[in-house]
């Protein structure tokens, strides 16, 4: 199994969300989406436009769904940065069930073709060590790098314990030796 790590480098996020939006808008949304909910890939492609828009047409606030591997109920806001794609991606015709990442096929985008899609983007970056998984180690890397709050980031990841979580998120020499250089008393 090939280890894959976070996206560290804020302007190489930036740089793949514009290769990405000149594919398709449906690719922009599968990675936005997945930097800043921390979903599992099996999950991010599982979502129908329903999970997002209620009734009326209206994004929803929030998202609840089941997490296919741990069975358990999962709620999460939808932030700034995925209403914005989503608003440009979904129309008001969409079928409530239909996949929000529909394959060229009609079915659910398949995770052999979100790692390609991924892939083909973060290699013409200059990323090499990506996987479906960076998405989620992404959101958990940044997420810790803002709050500095380890047990709230093992909490929104359902780790159980912190040095997993560590590990999980990349948190490398490099992060550690930034840390002694910024501490100036």
């Amino acid at each position: 199994m090939r280890i894959v790590r976070p996206i560290k480098d804020v302007r190489k996020i930036e740089t793949m969300k514009r290769i990405l939006k000149r594919q398709s808008v449906r690719d922009l949304l599968l990675f936005v989406m997945g930097i800043n909910t921390a979903l599992r890939v099996s999950d991010l492609l599982t979502l129908t436009v329903g999970d997002v828009r209620d009734n009326n047409g209206v994004f929803r606030n929030f998202v609840r769904m089941k997490e296919a591997k741990t069975g358990k109920i999962k709620e999460f806001p939808l932030n700034a940065a995925v209403l914005k794609v989503l608003k440009q991606y979904v129309r008001s015709g969409m079928d409530d069930d239909r996949f929000l990442f529909l394959s060229a096929k009609g079915g659910a985008l398949s995770r052999v073709q979100a790692y390609r899609i991924l892939n083909e983007a973060a290699q013409r970056v200059g990323l090499d060590a990506i996987g479906t998984h960076t998405l989620r180690k992404t959101f958990g890397y940044h997420t810790y790098r803002q709050t500095k709050n380890l047990g709230l980031v093992q909490k929104l990841l359902n780790h159980s314990s912190s040095v997993d979580t560590l590990r999980y998120i990349g948190i490398e020499q490099e992060d550690m030796d930034a840390a002694y250089l910024q501490l100036n008393l």
